[in-house]
């Protein structure tokens, strides 16, 4: 197999620059000569994450598609700390990216089960009173293009930025408590009765039939004693701002192309 660097990265204070190659080795060298000092033994498939220490030169983060984290002394060429991302009953989860805090006492890496991992100092007690399972109830929405080749939600008919604000699910589509809901933003103020999704029946690929949710819970409002929805109203006010944009335009353009060329622009 022939070496090839897969991902490259100085230390804090650029003294150093480390390589990851794809015969799994981690290499450090000098960065003024180009010695080669250290070869870092450790992961057992290729490395695509190499992440610098905010303010010690001392310390890099590696992590790859094997599931290992590593945490190195790239001064000694030493293992500092090591963690495997083991899921249980589904094998190894690969790391595909980690970040430092800016204070350097924590560090966040996802993997390619949808994970988020958090490691450092302190207790994780913040960290338990939001669920296990976030999901946006649109992540999966199918997306189509209109006659203009703009991209709209299928189920909508509407432009995804256009659309109100998503619904926090679990990931078997059900949603969380109406605490959870104000954390999505353009939600914080909504009343309760916002809040609460529009639930369907959906057949999962195995044939099982599962409630979920399917949209925004909307209300009449042409009833009285109803209190239009400011989101919705935006929403609407946007689309008719859109409209008479794309209407202005097209009268102001050309009755034929220019140059041969028909790209649609927009307003």
């Amino acid at each position: 197999m022939k070496p090839k660097v897969t991902m490259i990265a100085w230390n804090q204070n650029d003294n150093y620059v480390v390589t990851a190659v794809n015969n799994h080795l981690l290499k450090v060298w000098n960065s003024s000569t180009g010695q080669l000092l250290h070869d870092l033994v450790g992961h057992a498939d290729e490395v695509f994450v190499l992440e610098t220490h905010p303010f010690d030169c001392r310390i890099m983060l590696s992590a790859g598609h094997d599931g290992n984290i590593f945490i190195w002394d790239i001064t000694k060429g030493t293992k500092t700390k090591h963690y495997f991302n083991m899921i249980e009953g589904q094998g190894h989860g690969a790391v595909f990216d980690c970040k430092f805090s800016p204070d350097g006492q924590h560090f966040a890496c996802t993997d390619s089960h949808g994970h988020l991992l958090i490691f450092g100092f302190g207790c994780s007690r913040p960290y338990e009173k939001i669920p296990d399972q976030m999901f946006f109830h649109t992540d999966y929405r199918p997306l189509i293009r209109d006659s203009k080749n703009y991209v709209l939600d299928e189920q909508t008919q509407q432009a995804p930025h256009l659309m109100p604000p998503p619904f926090l699910v679990d990931v078997d589509g059900n949603p969380h408590p109406t605490k959870y809901q104000r954390l999505v933003p353009g939600r914080e103020n909504c009343a309760d009765e916002h809040l609460i999704p529009q639930l369907g029946y959906v057949a999962t690929s195995d044939g099982e039939v599962v409630e979920q949710v399917i949209g925004q819970q909307t209300v009449d409002q042409d009833e009285p004693g109803v209190e239009p929805s400011i989101l919705d109203g935006m929403i609407r006010q946007l689309q008719l701002e859109q409209d008479q944009r794309t209407g202005a335009d097209q009268e102001s353009a050309p009755s034929g192309p220019q140059n041969g060329e028909g790209t649609p622009r927009r307003g």
